[in-house]
C-alpha cells in the first residue's frame, strides 16, 4: 500500500498537506522546511520544484521559486538533498512542479529517481489526460508513484469522474480558477465541494487555493478529506531566520 493510501486509511477528515518551495528561503533550507512541517503537524508535504514559468502559481509562490533558482536549485540539486531524508522524514511527500524541467531531465530518469530517494507521487498541473493516457502514465505507474490529477469548479462531471479514475493517491480539488493565493468566498466553495462529496469518487479530496488560516481550513474540511496550504505558509516563512519557530506558528494558527 502506498504512503499516501495507507495514510487516508487511518485518517480520512481533516488532512492537511502543506506546499514548500525546495530550496527556498535558503538553497539548503528544503530539508529543514519539511523536518519543521513534519514535527508540527503536516500530513503530506507538497514539494514544490521550482520553474520560471509556473501558469498557477501566484506571486508569493513564484517569488519564492525565483529565489530558488537564484539560489542555485535545479532538479538535480533537489534529488542530491533528498538522498537520504527517509532517514527523518516518514510522512507522504509528493513533488510538485511543470513538465518542461521534468522533461529536460528526462521523464523516466525524473520518476525513477524519485521513486529511489523516497517521493510519494507527484502533482503535474501542465501535464494533459492524453499524454498521461498514451505516454507517462504508465512510466509514474512502473516506478510507483501516485499521480494526483486537478479539478476546478468548472470541470464537468463527466471530465471529474474521469480525472479520478485516472488519479490514485488523492483528487486535488481547485478552490476557484485561478492562481494561488487569491482569496475566496468559501460559501462558493462549499456548494461546489458539496457536488463532488455526492459523486462518491474513488479518491479522497484535498481542497487548494485560497486555504490560509483556521476559517478556511474548517470550512475546506467540512466537504473534503482536508486541505492544501501554499501561500499562507510561504509568507510565514519571509523574511523569517527561524524556520522552526516561523511553522510552529503557522501551524498554531491553523490547528489550534
Amino acid at each position: 500500500m502506498s504512503r499516501i493510501k495507507n495514510l487516508f486509511e487511518r485518517k480520512s477528515a481533516r488532512v492537511l498537506n502543506v506546499y514548500c518551495t525546495a530550496g527556498y528561503p535558503e538553497l539548503d533550507s528544503t530539508l529543514q522546511v519539511m523536518k519543521s512541517l513534519q514535527q508540527n503537524g503536516a500530513d503530506i508535504i507538497e514539494l514544490g520544484m521550482p520553474y520560471s514559468d509556473p501558469l498557477a502559481d501566484g506571486p508569493v509562490i513564484q517569488a519564492s521559486g525565483g529565489k530558488a533558482l537564484a539560489n542555485g536549485m535545479t532538479i538535480a540539486k533537489l534529488f542530491e538533498q533528498l538522498k537520504n531524508f527517509r532517514n527523518e522524514i516518514n510522512v507522504a511527500v509528493v513533488l510538485m512542479g511543470y513538465m518542461n524541467p521534468i522533461l529536460q531531465y528526462g521523464f523516466e530518469n525524473f520518476c525513477r529517481d524519485a521513486s529511489t530517494v523516497g517521493i510519494d507521487g507527484l502533482i503535474l498541473p501542465d501535464l494533459p489526460e492524453h499524454e498521461f493516457e498514451t505516454e507517462y502514465g504508465s512510466i509514474i505507474k512502473k516506478y510507483g508513484l501516485d499521480f494526483i490529477f486537478l479539478v476546478t469548479p468548472e470541470t464537468s462531471e463527466a471530465r471529474v469522474i474521469k480525472l479520478d479514475s485516472l488519479s490514485t493517491g488523492f483528487l486535488y480539488a481547485v478552490s476557484s480558477s485561478s492562481i494561488t493565493g487569491k482569496d475566496k468566498d468559501f460559501s462558493g466553495v462549499e456548494t461546489y465541494l458539496q457536488r463532488l462529496q455526492n459523486m462518491r469518487l474513488k479518491n479522497p479530496i484535498l481542497v487548494g487555493f485560497g486555504i490560509k488560516d483556521k476559517h478556511t481550513f474548517e470550512s475546506a474540511c467540512k466537504y473534503a478529506n482536508g486541505a492544501i496550504i501554499g501561500t499562507a505558509f510561504i509568507k510565514a516563512l519571509e523574511n523569517r531566520s527561524d524556520i522552526e519557530e516561523a511553522t510552529k506558528q503557522f501551524f498554531e494558527s491553523i490547528l489550534k
